[in-house]
């Protein structure tokens, strides 16, 4: 507690004895002085972070380019609380070993879908979004509510199939919602379609309630306008057996 011994603690030490908190513990030590704060949050690589990271995180998310676009070890402790649910997906598809990749199994006549564990009411955020396998005839990306369905009979586009989601079918560049085709995206003549293993980066912006898209850096405009002010959920569905989505949350968006 602030007065106690450790409170003036140097900060090397206190890095020392931070390293070994979990994120519930570590967000209550920010909040005990200015100090504290500093040292957990001054530097985004420091031994508390890359310790975390190291915890938490699959070696393999750790190792391979999955989170290249996350430069940071506390971004990268981020990006894995901010992943696919295994609890908030459809039965069809699981989550693999690295945190961050879902796999569809190869279930006839149906989509599926999965939600991230953190949704967002307010405030900027991006994330990035790319298919590591064939997109089938409807490959969905957006967001959606808690009470959007993620599975469902048949091959559709289950991401905008009702007023609970919001999507950009990659085959036929078709943006979803409420059931109806809200036009195609990216608004211009011979859009280049999809290519596999294309990061998307997806923009969110609460704010001004609209939901944007990036391909490469270049930015494609603003796909949907008007959301509502309730909390929405990074988001996809498939339809492509042993299909493989990747999603990871790169924090808020780079202005630029």
């Amino acid at each position: 507690a602030a007065g106690g011994p450790g409170w003036r603690l140097p900060g090397r030490v206190l890095e020392l004895v931070f390293s070994y908190l979990d994120l519930r513990e570590l967000r209550s030590c920010a909040l005990v002085c200015k100090l504290w704060h500093h040292v957990l949050h001054g530097d985004e690589n420091s031994e508390v972070w890359r310790s975390l990271a190291a915890r938490c995180l699959a070696e393999e998310a750790l190792r391979t380019d999955i989170l290249c676009n996350v430069p940071t070890y506390k971004g990268k402790v981020r990006a894995f609380h901010h992943a696919f649910s295994t609890n908030d997906c459809s039965r069809n598809v699981y989550i693999k070993k690295n945190g961050f990749t879902l796999h569809r199994n190869p279930i006839a006549q149906s989509t599926d879908g999965a939600r991230t564990k953190i949704g967002f009411s307010e405030g900027r955020h991006a994330w990035e979004v790319w298919w590591e396998g064939p997109l089938g005839t409807v490959a969905v990306i957006g967001i959606a509510t808690k009470r959007a369905a993620m599975q469902c009979q048949g091959y559709v586009a289950l991401l905008g199939s009702d007023d609970q989601s919001w999507g950009w079918n990659l085959v036929d560049n078709n943006l979803l919602h409420n059931g109806e085709v809200n036009g195609s995206f990216p608004q211009c003549n011979n859009a280049p379609k999809y290519q596999i293993g294309e990061r998307i980066r997806v923009i969110l912006d609460m704010e001004d309630k609209t939901l944007a898209f990036e391909r490469g850096y270049e930015f494609l405009g603003v796909a949907f306008r008007g959301l509502p002010k309730v909390c929405l959920y990074p988001a996809v569905s498939a339809v492509y057996g042993n299909t493989e989505v990747t999603l990871v949350y790169l924090g808020k968006p780079l202005d630029g």
